[in-house]
């Protein structure tokens, strides 16, 4: 329980303002500085554990976990070893961990890409055929962070899109582990783990050594290191994304209970000092009430010091005409997480352009979406939903175009392919198509 109520200092912005639109990029500007030096110093680090494999990867583990590993076999976790930390778990844990996944399960199922062919009138047939990756990677944090939902999210759409092997990498400083989290691993069908982190574990991954194998695709959240590496071993592999700090934005009509709309704001805020949390609302009366909630419930937040700097460092309440703005507003921020707490929130939906996950109602806060609603929590950030989507089992099958050509119609490609060769200039592809004609 925090000792003290800080008091919170969200900006306020107001839509009628001059320079409304100049004050909403402000608040949106999120790009990082490149950090030229620690590119350097990952850099480094991925081609050192390229060139030396296990001998670097035991090195970078002692000297940043503060580990004692004298050899590479240490750092695995057997199956016996994560299925004793599952049945070390108190049975309403489980019994929570088991009912999310089965939710996760049953949304992932729908997902599923399909094969599909058909015949053009020629009697050619082209299609797609759905094939799964071989073997992932899931980076997820350690220390003292415990995101047993994280391993959930990101395990389970692979297994239902029938990748192969999933291979677990997880820090294990002063080689202290969280059972939660191997809990969930064994639960999720994990195949192996690995107690490496950082820069150092997605060189492993994306390379392999001779203890960790090489992966086709990273996924899961990490810190700037973690990110760095992810974006240099990019095109060796495929990664999700490099996440951003969490974010919500509630629209709200004012009439929610504004103690609900408070503790929606918080659970976004009480991530990081970095997050985002945003009230959108026509009536600025609101506004002070939900302020004043805020005020009153941050006191009983152990994390209370963090979403006051991040309310403060980021955090606003944007004073809108009506909810027809509001979502224009919303649009424009392209949020992780969007709620609609409102009445009839299905109506505005159409409305709804850019949002990682869009929340209905005044019963949906963005938490249960954390855990277990169903649909994943990996979600774009940093207005990146304007084009890219959430994690999901698509991110773990690739698609093979299919092309079967009969008699008749290759002879009807033929000239077709042939002329646009010829245009191009590319003589044995234009010979290539003709001999088939």
């Amino acid at each position: 329980m925090a000792s003290a109520s800080p008091k919170l200092a969200p900006q306020r912005l107001d839509s009628r303002a001059a320079d409304f639109d100049a004050q909403l990029e402000r608040l949106l500007d999120r790009a990082p500085e490149a950090d030229a030096e620690l590119n350097v110093r990952v850099a480094a680090i991925i081609a050192d554990v390229r060139a030396r494999g296990d001998a670097a990867l035991i090195e970078y583990t002692n000297r940043f976990d503060k580990r004692g590993l004298e050899s590479a076999q240490q750092i695995e976790v057997p199956a016996a070893e994560r299925a004793a930390a599952w049945a070390s778990l108190p049975a309403d844990l489980r019994a929570a961990l088991e009912a999310a996944a089965a939710r996760i399960r049953t949304y992932a199922e729908r997902q599923k890409l399909a094969d599909w062919e058909f015949a053009d009138a020629h009697g050619n047939r082209l299609g797609q055929r759905v094939t799964a990756m071989d073997r992932v990677g899931l980076y997820v944090p350690g220390g003292k962070a415990a995101y047993p939902s994280s391993v959930l999210m990101n395990a389970i759409p692979a297994k239902v899109a029938g990748v192969a092997e999933i291979i677990m990498v997880v820090p294990a400083p002063n080689g202290e582990l969280n059972p939660v989290v191997l809990g969930a691993a064994h639960l999720a069908g994990v195949d192996r783990v690995f107690t490496i982190g950082g820069a150092q574990a997605i060189a492993a991954l994306a390379y392999g050594t001779a203890t960790v194998p090489g992966v086709d695709k990273i996924v899961g959240p990490g810190n700037a290191y973690v990110a760095a590496a992810k974006r240099l071993v990019f095109g060796r592999v495929g990664i999700d994304s490099i996440a951003g700090p969490s974010e919500i934005v509630v629209v709200c009509d004012g009439e929610t209970d504004p103690r609900w709309i408070a503790m929606d704001l918080f659970s976004q805020a009480e991530h990081d000092e970095d997050a985002q949390s945003i009230l959108i609302s026509p009536g600025a009366e609101f506004l002070d009430r939900v302020l004043a909630a805020m005020n009153q419930r941050i006191a009983e937040l152990p994390r209370a010091e963090i979403v006051q700097a991040s309310i403060g460092n980021r955090g606003a309440f944007i004073a809108v005409r009506d909810l027809e703005q509001a979502i224009d507003v919303s649009n424009r921020i392209a949020p992780e997480h969007l709620e609609l707490s409102v009445a009839d929130a299905r109506a505005w939906l159409p409305q709804v352009r850019h949002a990682g996950a869009i929340f209905l109602g005044r019963h949906t806060p963005e938490a249960f979406g954390d855990y277990c609603a169903g649909p994943n929590h990996v979600l774009p950030t940093s207005r990146a939903a304007r084009f890219s989507n959430p994690l999901g089992v698509y991110e773990f099958q690739k698609r093979s175009s299919l092309i079967e050509c009969s008699v008749e119609g290759a002879k009807n490609l033929a000239p077709i392919a042939g002329r646009l060769a010829d245009a191009e200039g590319l003589q044995a592809h234009a010979a290539s198509a003709r001999d088939r004609g």
